[in-house]
């Protein structure tokens, strides 16, 4: 008897464990998801005030906010993710950033002659795209772990090839070259497709101890392959 009711006992806690583990990752994909919508609203608006200032954007300044963005993405926000308010402020401004530092690019292709269509099409695809990898990376029991090192050495590769491509381009130390800008645009698409699975299921895992920081790296790869997609389409669209 004594042997019977220890097990029932133990049977019970850890249903409650599990019911427990279960609800706070509800929690915590929920509040996720709610910061990535408000990222994703705070982006849209400075995209918006961008088309407006777009002027103020090119050139040199481009690079200004660039810097400003790395130093709040890579350093402040995760200085802050655990610091009630201030996670949130310094969040919504790096996304209301990245809204501004795609202005130029919105610019340039709505004034292509199909520039409205082209940039739904991006938004639209990388929305499909977003949804069906995270629908595929909350259901599936495949460990996608593994991706890891891969990834974060192919972003770095990626990520120091565009600035060499983007330097260059800017000081005339070579010309432009649209072919490979559609390889490097193709490049990071697929690797933003990547980092959609491997983050989605890092949050499944337990492996982000912030809902900010998640939301982050989510709405970054979504930012990226949006930005990725509307300079593929603007390149394949283009007459040059």
């Amino acid at each position: 008897m004594y042997n019977r009711d220890y097990l029932s006992q133990e049977t019970k806690e850890h249903a409650y464990s599990n019911d427990e583990s279960r609800a706070h990752l509800m929690s915590f994909l929920k509040a996720t998801y709610q910061l990535f919508a408000g990222s994703m609203l705070a982006a849209t608006a400075g995209a918006y005030i961008g088309l407006d200032i777009i002027s103020y954007l090119v050139g040199g300044m481009q690079w200004v906010l660039f810097g400003v963005f790395i130093a709040l993405a890579w350093f402040v926000v995760p200085a802050v993710r655990h610091t009630s308010g201030l996670n949130l402020a310094a969040l919504f401004a790096t996304t209301f950033l990245t809204g501004l530092m795609i202005a130029p690019l919105l610019a340039m292709t709505l004034a292509m002659p199909s520039g409205a269509s082209i940039a739904g099409q991006a938004f639209f695809m990388t929305s499909v795209a977003f949804g069906g990898i995270s629908l595929f990376a909350l259901t599936t029991k495949k460990d996608f772990s593994f991706m890891r090192g891969f990834l974060f050495a192919s972003f770095w590769i990626l990520f120091i090839g565009g600035i060499i491509f983007a330097l260059g381009v800017t000081f005339n130390f070579f010309a432009y070259s649209s072919i490979f800008h559609l390889f490097l645009s193709s490049g990071i698409a697929l690797l933003m497709c990547g980092f959609i699975l491997y983050n989605t299921q890092m949050i499944i895992k337990g492996g982000y101890d912030s809902p900010v920081m998640a939301a982050l790296d989510l709405y970054m790869a979504f930012f990226n392959l949006f930005a990725s997609l509307l300079q593929i389409l603007g390149i394949l669209n283009s007459d040059d």
